[in-house]
């Protein structure tokens, strides 16, 4: 059960990164408050709140998202941000700061062979949605087939790989976050077919050179759970063990580009708050006597 408030409470606590702007904040609904007060049910452990607190902030409101079909992608949720909309590659750049080069058309963006691109933005704590088409035409097998890679924070890579009827190593199959954990089914499309990655990426924490807490990463491939609050081993490598060296707390969102004409659509991002500020905003202020305690350890 941990876990799985973990997961709701960062699909709606959120705080935007930077100057990077949602499409809506979310709203209020001007009712009047509904509940208990304070002194009349018991206190949630660990909260400042009581159990149907009339004083708790309401959520604000958003308007949801719509599914995409195989033909047209669906809309992003009103406070999201849209990183890409088939238009045009404004929030991304290449190599060096220089501007993106992949080609777009007909709604997508497709890897050309000149380089990753990043975000012009920062982002840490993140729900990420984004669609991937690998080439409908088979050229290739293992790794050689639409390969590609969604890197949260340009350094933890959620894999992009045709992985239908195609093996490969199962830690760098479609949907892997890759050297460290094989997905728990594989939910791969065929070839040409538009999927989805739904992502919640709880970003880790340093102190100095001390990593306090880890990335935790949950990912939904096509829908299905592939992933579930995993804990991460450290930023990706190739062939050598992932490790967790320090790093700013918000960095850009990479694509990537593996020389293979994957093709994206409709990517876009929820800045969250970590789970450690979660825990922070409803914790109960500790008392002098509690705090002295927490000092002596």
């Amino acid at each position: 059960m941990k876990v799985v408030r973990l997961v709701a409470a960062l699909f709606f606590a959120f705080g935007i990164v930077g100057t990077a702007q949602a499409q809506e904040a979310p709203k209020k609904s001007g009712l009047p408050p509904e509940g208990y007060p304070h002194s009349e049910t018991d206190p949630i452990p660990g909260q400042k709140w009581n159990v149907h607190d009339k004083d708790r902030p309401e959520p604000g409101i958003i308007v949801p998202g719509t599914a995409s079909t195989a033909d047209k992608p669906g809309k992003a949720p009103s406070d999201a941000i849209v990183l890409f909309d088939g238009t045009d590659l404004k929030h991304w750049q290449g190599g060096g700061g220089k501007p993106a080069k992949w080609k777009v058309e007909n709604g997508y963006m497709e890897v050309n062979g000149t380089g990753s691109i990043s975000t012009t933005k920062k982002f840490g704590s993140c729900q990420l949605h984004v669609e991937w088409a690998s080439p409908s035409e088979v050229k290739s097998k293992s790794q050689g087939r639409g390969n590609s890679g969604v890197m949260l924070m340009s350094k933890y890579e959620i894999q992009v790989l045709d992985s239908f009827n195609n093996r490969t190593y199962a830690d760098g199959q479609a949907s892997a976050i890759y050297g460290q954990y094989s997905p728990l089914v594989n939910a791969t499309r065929a070839p040409g077919e538009w999927q989805t990655y739904d992502i919640i990426f709880d970003a880790p924490e340093f102190d100095g050179e001390k990593c306090t807490k880890p990335a935790f990463i949950t990912v939904l491939h096509n829908g299905v759970l592939v992933h579930h609050h995993r804990r991460s081993l450290g930023q990706v490598a190739h062939k050598f063990a992932p490790k967790n060296k320090p790093h700013a707390a918000e960095l850009p969102l990479m694509l990537q580009d593996h020389g293979n004409p994957v093709r994206f659509r409709n990517i876009w991002i929820r800045p969250l708050m970590t789970s450690t500020e979660i825990t922070k905003a409803d914790a109960k202020e500790k008392t002098a006597a509690e705090q002295k305690e927490d000092a002596a350890k």
